[in-house]
């Protein structure tokens, strides 16, 4: 570029909304979108999450109502986790075929599975009576390989109840593997994996484990979960090894403090790309906003345009329903 000021002028592209419109580098989809729902077991009504305004763990009834919502907006998916009545240590509820997740994906693909595509968390974190992601061993450290075989049985139970895609997010080393291999013993071949290959351990997480009573009861998830602070180029290792094994799409959580790490998975693989703009994300704005300290509506809308610039090609978001009716 050659031309100076007052020959360059850049605001000439800025003046105006539809001037602005036409040359945005930067466009958000309905079909882009994915909603996170929670449906917990034994409840008569929709329970409120007290620090994420406007979510709710949902009845089975009340569900099915929200996932049609998200469906006439033209949300892109859904993506389950369900809270069982009963928990133990090895997170039996996670492939009961009668287990609350496995029914609420059979009625969700009943009612909406041709609209959008329903997928479900796989991890034992809601399901163990601990917290923690995995089968403990005696000493209580999570024993990778053991956990292996419960999510490999988890993904099979989901993917017969009808789940569209699979979507392991407990950080186990092997993880792709063994459900791939799990579901393709059981003729799943069509179902893909959407691995949560770069998962921080992350203080933006408090409002979800409220939500799938899913707090550790001792200890924290840093021996498997990423350091903020680990090495550089981890996250791509992560990456590279969930493809390997079998991923189908990869994932980063949570999103706007990470962005960086976004950035450097979409600009290295050919896969589609998703980032989870987590529960304290969301709640630091709903916060603000109730405040009057932020315009909610420009924060949200900032948020989900700085992720999509950055190279999501999926974003999870509890503002799903509502960012999708307004972009239609």
């Amino acid at each position: 570029m050659t031309a100076q000021f007052p020959v360059a002028r850049p605001r000439r592209l800025r003046r105006t909304a539809p001037m602005r419109r036409m040359v945005a580098g930067t466009r958000l989809h309905p079909a882009e979108l994915v909603l996170p729902m929670f449906v917990k077991e034994g409840i008569a009504e929709p329970n409120p999450i007290g620090s994420m305004p406007g979510v709710f763990q949902h009845t089975r009834d009340s569900l099915r109502k929200a996932a049609h919502e998200a469906a006439e907006a033209g949300v892109g998916g859904l993506i389950l986790f369900g809270v069982p009545a009963v928990k133990d240590g090895r997170g039996s509820a996670a492939d009961d075929p009668e287990g609350i997740v496995q029914l609420a994906v059979a009625d969700l693909v009943a009612d909406v599975g041709d609209a959008l595509v329903v997928m479900t968390d796989t991890c034992l974190d809601e399901f163990t009576d601990h917290g923690h992601c995995g089968i403990l061993t005696p000493d209580g450290e999570v024993d990778n390989d053991a956990t292996l075989e419960r999510y490999a049985a988890s993904a099979v139970a989901q993917a017969r109840a009808g789940s569209q895609v699979i979507a392991p997010s407990g950080m186990m080393d092997g993880q792709v593997a063994a459900i791939r291999a799990a579901l393709d013993g059981d003729g799943f071949e069509q179902i893909p994996i959407l691995a949560y290959s770069a998962k921080y351990a992350s203080a933006f997480y408090g409002p979800f484990r409220e939500a799938a009573e899913c707090a550790p009861q001792f200890g924290d998830r840093n021996a498997y979960q990423q350091d903020p602070a680990g090495p550089v180029g981890e996250a791509l290792r992560e990456v590279r090894l969930d493809l390997d094994e079998g991923a189908d799409a990869v994932m980063v959580k949570p999103a706007l403090a990470y962005l960086d790490i976004l950035r450097q998975v979409r600009d290295a693989v050919d896969v589609p790309v998703a980032a989870y703009q987590v529960s304290g994300e969301y709640a630091m704005i709903e916060a603000a906003a109730a405040n009057g300290w932020i315009d909610r509506d420009r924060a949200i809308m900032e948020s989900l345009v700085a992720i999509r610039r950055a190279g999501a090609d999926m974003i999870l978001t509890y503002w799903a329903t509502e960012v999708a009716a307004k972009l239609r």
